[in-house]
């Protein structure tokens, strides 16, 4: 599956940045990122390790969503039972986030932020997901200065993306709305196989 969608190089993470800027108004941006549970049947003799909060048993779908709601990564199968946080530190995209071996480009200044030198570029998640140098999340807590609320909606906007998303799959295919009844490596083909017919789709009617 992953001949179908490569990892993103420089150039491609450019791009997606530049989507980002211009549709979102979020400068260095190259994804959205966030974590879906697809219900499933209990496996055999798998304990709680599927069992999510909910109640259900599930494998998490963890996606990168650009500004065009395209899946430009995707890492499926984790146990229901982990966080999105947990997801991501598990997946090789975040091992490569961690690593900085991802490709990404080199730091840029911002118009109107000089006084901040050159800022990297980031991918947007939700307060699951931990800050780092190349992840931002919305600042905690209601009680913020003006600067934070604004910056908390910009991001808000962005990240809705991965959400969106998601919806058109349950949407697109009737798979997401039931549980699937089949074993946890099926469904991982099935879900990775959606993905990939969702930007088939998207695309084409372009």
């Amino acid at each position: 599956m992953e001949e179908y969608m490569p990892l993103p190089k420089k150039e491609d993470w450019r791009t997606i940045a530049a989507g980002f800027h211009q549709r979102w108004n979020f400068p260095n941006c190259c994804g959205s990122i966030d974590g879906k549970h697809v219900v499933i049947q209990a496996p055999h003799n798998s304990g709680s390790q599927f069992q999510n909060y909910k109640g259900t048993y599930s494998i998490v779908l963890l996606a990168v969503v650009d500004a065009d709601y395209l899946f430009r990564v995707v890492d499926v199968g984790g146990y229901g039972r982990t966080s999105d946080g947990g997801t991501l530190a598990n997946s090789c995209f975040g091992e490569g986030l961690r690593d900085s071996t991802l490709d990404l480009p080199e730091d840029v200044q911002l118009s109107g932020g000089e006084t901040r030198g050159p800022l990297p570029h980031i991918f947007v998640g939700d307060e699951a997901f931990p800050l780092g140098v190349n992840l931002m999340r919305p600042f905690p807590g209601t009680n913020i200065p003006r600067e934070k609320r604004i910056f908390n909606y910009r991001l808000s906007r962005a990240r809705m993306t991965v959400e969106c998303a998601f919806g058109m799959l349950s949407t697109e295919w009737r798979m997401y709305r039931r549980v699937i009844a089949t074993t946890p490596s099926t469904a991982e083909w099935c879900v990775k196989a959606t993905c990939v017919l969702h930007n088939f789709l998207r695309k084409s009617t372009k």
